[in-house]
């Protein structure tokens, strides 16, 4: 059982991402939350697979939500669900340690998909929102030179993270375990200074990797 998170101010929106999320029977939802800060106490209290976070909320919203998840919980995985389509909000999601950015008019089946490619350790973004985001990633960012000690396996890891791709995919792809791959990427973590693979991702576009 994959256990999940739902924070979602409106009542009967949650219900209805619920039975959405809960089509797939490995999915189920086992603590909801009304607004970021009752998000973060049931962190402290039970443990969680995913957590799914509205962006938009009262009290606390999504992005501060996210960002001291993150900070305490690390390795805590977070996909941002709302209805912007605003490549704003998408930059911030992806800063502030998320995953994944889907807006809540998605399919049943690409949410799901969504969840258990973020948990397979897969960057997720809806088309239309990468469409918008990676450009202005690229336009933001100067072309630097990719850190000295960095060796070829670890930029070919690097260049697969940034292509979205999940552990398992780049260990197929590069004939290598899974485990070798998480490996590489604490190895590349602790090099570049940096917390995630959202982060390598950006890494691989400021860079000019992929």
């Amino acid at each position: 059982m994959i256990r999940i998170l739902l924070a979602e101010d409106q009542g009967m929106v949650r219900q209805g991402l619920k039975m959405m999320i809960e089509t797939d029977s490995e999915l189920c939802i086992t603590g909801e939350a009304s607004n970021g800060k009752e998000a973060i106490l049931l962190c402290e209290a039970q443990t969680f697979d995913i957590v799914v976070l509205d962006i938009r909320m009262p009290v606390m919203d999504g992005l501060e939500a996210a960002r001291i998840i993150h900070s305490r919980w690390p390795d805590q995985v977070v996909l941002m669900l709302t209805t912007f389509n605003d490549d704003q909000y998408a930059l911030e999601a992806l800063k502030s340690g998320a995953r994944g950015y889907m807006l809540k008019d998605a399919e049943p089946e690409e949410l799901i998909r969504a969840i258990r490619s973020c948990l397979s350790g897969g960057l997720s973004l809806q088309d239309h929102v990468a469409a918008k985001v990676m450009p202005r990633l690229i336009k933001q960012s100067e072309v630097l030179e990719v850190d000295s000690s960095i060796t070829p396996r670890e930029l070919d890891i690097i260049k697969r993270i940034g292509e979205g791709r999940s552990n398992k995919e780049v260990a197929d792809e590069l004939g290598l375990s899974v485990g070798t791959v998480k490996n590489h990427i604490s190895l590349i973590l602790d090099k570049l200074d940096l917390r995630d693979r959202t982060q390598i991702a950006i890494y691989a576009i400021r860079h000019n990797v992929v």
